[in-house]
């Protein structure tokens, strides 16, 4: 009896604290979702970037291409810079007429530089003489005049706040055209400094939406700062809302990141929309031209039929808005962003029930527009109005209780039904010439089948190569062919992983009771023979480098240009040598990989760079763009093969990092061990 006991509690305990860490994890994401809640009914926000950069308005001795970083991609000394304060007297502000707009405009959110990088504060910062308050003719506290007046008209009011401060003396590292010295510089003492401007922000201004923060990639801010911050925040407010920028989570412009081990609530793809949805809460920001602080030559905006498609299609993969206007030194929005924000406002309140509160898509791909979901209804939003009246729905095998216009729900329209998609009877001219939107009601859940989806680790291939195929949808089958013919009903049905030998064109389609109900998808996977490796070299751990300066705006043909220095570095990295803006890098030398297979190879850089071996470009990520992942896939012999590196920066931002993977090989930063040179190879 006593020993049935012993045995009966370990086994209690177990299944205890097993209990006990699943109500954990529930709560937790039951907390989360609470806070999320009114940012996923939003979707649709103004970004602004304003601050001292609006005085030089991106000009600077002839070159207008600045704005929000003119101090450094002018290379403007930080007492330079400081001239401009005296000069920021923004007389024409009005808070109440800046969220009218954003309101009218169909936004639910405004998120605003309480201080950007060049370390100037839109609030009264008892932490600092350099801010709006102190240093300027202006003397009024912006934030508390927004943070009011959104409040009374409805809107949330969040911050965006730079961790980077290329003014604050203990602030690391210098620009690297700083005269500045670094010597007594103290980066704890300015991690203090910054959280305390954060509780600041987060306790003399009411209730906070969102704290986006940005400037988390230089090597002096880590994963664990950025978590203990994020838990900080936390503390102060606990339903705030921190975007992924807070640590080091986010994989360049992409934004996107691992929410499951990275700080953060969302993701932040900047300047572009993910091609599909994330998974996890996201956001593209954006702006209206080429530029988010003002820059008065800039004449490049977007029109609003693309601004409003845009908010479509994020809003289609589940993600939000974040729209940009860089306002004057005066205080005022520039009238084309206004013109644009009240065209996109008169859409919205039309359609904006076809946005706010919905959910992704349950389509994989429609030719015509995108849509959107909410409880018992579609929303089909339709970009090209068909000529012939008839709007076909692949996919859709619900029957819709009704179906109409959004902007007429007068309008009825009649639904038939095919094997694998929905059949409407539109009227003959589009409601709106830019989305015009459709609403399906049902009484349960709409049912869609997506296309079958075929997936492998590369679409090329030199060992035994694994493809599954697989579908959204229950209760069907996927019959597919590896002769290039289409399926029929004939066809094998898909039971476990298909095995490659040769190069073949896999097809699939989904068929229930005897017929097909999606489109045939068709991919070729095609076997290659490896690269063969180099012999008989004598190699050296390392690699050559090469170091230019120049101003280049695509990758120059550097056998054209002098070196300014050269020698040799144990991996692909920038950080050992002391550099000047208008810089570039070549590496060359061999690396080894361990057996016959498809190796992938991945270039992180800001601005141009790419990857080749041998004399084959694997990765072309070249032009001048904030930092940006590439990849490219080559089979490789297992030995050693000659690997070459090129990467330019202009200004702004650094960033440079190489990975690669293989079938055995997760990715990884290409190890020191892996790379040598030979001294009887000139580079």
């Amino acid at each position: 009896m006593l020993k049935k006991c012993f045995i009966v509690r370990p086994i209690f305990l177990l299944v205890l604290f097993c209990l006990i860490i699943s109500l954990f994890v529930v709560c937790k994401s039951t907390e989360k979702d609470n806070r999320m809640a009114w940012w996923r009914e939003a979707r649709f926000g103004l970004f602004i970037h304003w601050g001292l950069y609006a005085v030089p308005a991106g000009e600077w001795k002839g070159e207008t291409r600045h704005a929000e970083w003119i101090l450094t991609t002018a290379q403007i000394p930080v007492k330079q810079y400081e001239k401009f304060a005296p000069q920021f007297n923004p007389v024409k502000f009005d808070a109440k007429q800046w969220v009218e707009i954003a309101k009218d405009a169909g936004m639910k959110y405004i998120v605003i530089t309480s201080k950007h990088h060049d370390g100037f504060c839109l609030f009264d910062s008892k932490l600092t003489d350099y801010d709006v308050v102190d240093a300027t003719p202006f003397k009024r506290d912006i934030m508390k005049e927004l943070s009011e007046e959104c409040r009374k008209q409805g809107l949330k009011m969040c911050w965006y706040h730079s961790i980077m401060d290329w003014h604050h003396p203990d602030y690391l590292p210098r620009r690297q055209w700083e005269k500045r010295s670094a010597e007594g510089a103290d980066f704890n003492r300015y991690i203090e400094y910054l959280k305390g401007q954060v509780k600041e922000l987060v306790t003399n201004y009411g209730e906070i939406g969102v704290l986006w923060f940005d400037g988390e990639w230089e090597n002096t801010w880590d994963q664990q700062k950025g978590s203990d911050l994020y838990k900080y925040v936390r503390s102060l407010q606990p339903n705030i809302i921190i975007n992924n920028r807070v640590g080091k989570g986010r994989a360049g412009m992409a934004g996107t990141f691992d929410p499951e081990t990275a700080a953060g609530d969302f993701g932040t793809p900047e300047q572009e929309i993910p091609s599909t949805g994330l998974g996890y809460d996201w956001e593209t920001c954006m702006t209206m031209n080429d530029h988010w602080g003002y820059n008065k030559n800039d004449h490049n905006w977007k029109s609003t039929k693309d601004l409003i498609r845009k908010l479509v299609d994020i809003t289609s993969k589940g993600g939000n808005f974040l729209l940009n206007v860089g306002p004057t030194a005066e205080g005022l929005f520039p009238q084309p962003s206004i013109d644009r924000l009240a065209a996109m406002g008169k859409w919205m309140k039309i359609n904006g029930e076809s946005i706010y509160g919905t959910t992704a898509s349950l389509f994989s791909k429609l030719d015509w527009g995108r849509s959107t979901t909410k409880p018992q209804k579609l929303f089909l939003h339709v970009f090209d109005w068909p000529e012939n009246g008839k709007l076909h729905v692949p996919g859709l095998v619900s029957k819709a209780e009704s179906a109409y216009l959004l902007a007429d729900p007068k309008t009825k329209i009649d639904i038939y039904y095919k094997y694998g998609e929905a059949v409407l009877s539109v009227p003959k001219e589009a409601p709106d010439s830019i989305v015009s939107v459709i609403v399906l009601e049902f009484k349960e859940e709409p049912e869609v089948v997506r296309e079958p989806e075929i997936k492998a680790e590369s679409d090329i291939f030199c060992n035994p190569h694994e493809v599954k195929l697989s579908s959204n949808f229950g209760n069907v089958k996927i019959r597919y062919t590896l002769d290039g013919s289409n399926p029929t009903s004939g066809s094998p049905f898909y039971q476990k992983v298909i095995t490659l030998e040769k190069t073949t064109t896999v097809k699939c389609q989904i068929y229930r009771n005897g017929h097909a109900i999606s489109n045939v998808v068709t991919k070729t996977f095609k076997k290659v023979d490896p690269r063969k490796a180099e012999k008989n070299i004598d190699l050296k751990p390392g690699l050559y480098y090469k170091y230019y300066h120049g101003k280049w705006e695509k990758l120059p043909d550097f056998n054209l240009i002098e070196p300014v220095d050269s020698g040799i570095v144990t991996r692909f990295e920038i950080s050992t040598k002391k550099r000047k803006e208008d810089f570039a890098f070549k590496f060359t030398g061999f690396i080894t990989v361990p057996e016959n297979d498809v190796y992938k190879f991945y270039v992180v850089s800001d601005d141009g760079s790419s990857l080749s071996i041998g004399d084959e470009v694997v990765v072309d990520n070249d032009g001048l763009h904030g930092s940006k992942e590439v990849f490219g896939r080559i089979a490789l012999q297992a030995g050693i093969h000659p690997i070459t590196v090129e990467f330019f920066q202009r200004s702004g931002g650094v960033d440079f990092e190489v990975f690669y993977s293989s079938t055995k090989i997760t990715k990884q930063i290409i190890p020191s061990s892996s790379l040598f040179y030979s001294k009887k190879i000139s580079n």
